[in-house]
């Protein structure tokens, strides 16, 4: 479910309503990191890219063959740092 900052940005956004227009799977992978660090997103969704290793291109390639997770990464961005962008 979408946080209420999300539901906002939805709401008020011109054209597009889609709140990851535009915003590359890589850039979300390097924000959440900066953000939050690679132990907290293997807590968050525990996948071996996150865990052991990890790296910006190792997460890319998972996340491309991996639906779901990258479904669970997107809404958390999108929960997390999507709002803060237009603040």
């Amino acid at each position: 479910m979408l946080g209420q900052h999300a539901m906002i940005r939805l709401m008020s956004a011109p054209g597009n309503k889609d709140p990851l227009h535009g915003i590359t799977l890589e850039r979300i992978i390097t924000e959440l990191v900066e953000a939050y660090g690679w132990d907290d997103m293997a807590a968050r969704i525990p996948v071996r890219c996150f865990q052991f290793n990890p790296s910006i291109k190792s997460s890319l390639t998972f996340l491309r063959k991996t639906p779901w997770a990258r479904k669970k990464i997107e809404r958390w961005y999108v929960d997390v740092l999507a709002p803060r962008k237009e603040e």
